[in-house]
This record gives C-alpha cells, structure tokens and sequence, in this order.
C-alpha cells in the first residue's frame, strides 16, 4: 500500500499528509492540461525558461497535489536554467528543492517516469555540487545536450529500453 511505503520512506510525514497523498495519487486523475504538456516538451527541448513560466502559470491556480508536482518539476528546470546560466548556487538550490518535492511523487506520476528524472537529476547535481561554484564554466562547457534529463511517460522509458 503506497501510504506504507511512505511512511517506512519518509517516517517524518504526517500520517494525514500521507493519506491524502495516497488518495489522490491513487485515484483516477482528472484530464490533465495540455499546458502542463507543453511545459514537459520545452523542458524537454531544453527551453527551461519557457518551461518555468508554462508550468508556473498552472501551478499558481491548482490545488494539492498537483500543485507541488509541477512546483518541483518548475524547481529542476529553473535549476538546469541556472546551470546553463553559470549561476551555480542557484542551480544548485533550485534543483536540490525541486528534486526534494519529487520524491513523494516516486515512482510516478500523471504517467510521467519522475524516478527516472529524479536519478538523472541527482546525478547532475552531484555533478554540479563536485565541480563547486569556481568551475561552473567548464561544468556548463562540458555538459552536452544529451545530459540534461529528459522527462519521459512510463511508456516512453518502457520504449526506450
């Protein structure tokens, strides 16, 4: 039962935050937005900026728990804008915030593979926290296009395997 697994992952969220969590991400979702969809294909064509102000417009008017969905998937790709930018503390606040939100959303969510992102993401933070804030340039000039995550439904990286 996924209230079980967050309370043995995550012991210090409150029993309620869990069960609600544990409704809505169990029951049937309503449509989900097509701007929410064009959020993830900027992010990923690596058009962070633009994904920011797509996923920020939806997550100012909704509720719980799609409003920290797309606060976190906001946060990574203002962190990778950052990154891109050479702003490496606030690459790596925002992706570490953003990577934070995700993980109650494990394994996925709205069909999107968040594990995938979230490993992905932490293994360029990590990147990025081991080059410290002196190399971001050559952090930045080493990172190709390939190794910015991409975000991918379930049956994309079922695909892709």
């Amino acid at each position: 039962m996924l209230s079980d697994n967050l309370a043995f992952a995550y012991p210090t969220i409150p029993l309620l935050i869990r069960l609600f969590i544990q409704i809505y991400m169990t029951s049937e979702q309503e449509e989900i937005p097509l701007e929410f969809w064009q959020g993830i294909a900027e992010f990923n064509q690596e058009k962070f900026y633009e994904c920011h102000d797509t996923l920020e417009a939806l997550w100012s008017e909704v509720g719980e728990p799609e409003r920290s969905f797309y606060q976190g998937v906001l946060q990574i790709s203002v962190g990778f804008y950052h990154a891109g930018n050479e702003n490496w503390r606030g690459a790596v606040i925002l992706l570490g915030e953003g990577i934070s939100k995700l993980n109650y959303y494990q394994p996925s969510y709205f069909g999107i593979n968040v594990e995938k992102l979230l490993t992905e993401s932490r293994a360029l933070l990590k990147s990025l926290q081991q080059s410290g804030p002196d190399k971001i340039t050559d952090f930045v000039r080493s990172l190709s296009h390939t190794k910015y995550p991409k975000i991918l439904t379930l049956n994309e990286a079922k695909s892709s395997m």
